[in-house]
């Protein structure tokens, strides 16, 4: 299968497992909720960076994400 038509799949699992880990990290204790969360938007927007190979608009993207998963689990609770 040609990696083109996989990539729908391979991102509604990734959706669905992020909402998964998103929803476990819930239920953990403050400030382990802030840091968890804040980690998973900080290493979402990282896998952005890599993914994007040059696409400004991803990489601004990633780098919001990288920025609020750093202030979420530093500073905002």
């Amino acid at each position: 299968m040609k990696p083109d038509l996989l990539r729908p799949l391979l991102g509604t699992i990734g959706l669905l497992i992020g909402f998964a880990l998103y929803a476990l990290a819930g239920r953990l204790a403050e400030p382990w909720q802030s840091a968890a969360i804040g980690g998973m938007f900080a290493l979402l927007g990282v896998s952005a960076w890599v993914y994007a190979r040059g696409e400004r608009w991803i990489q601004g993207l990633a780098l919001l994400l990288i920025i609020y998963g750093l202030l979420r689990t530093f500073v905002l609770r």
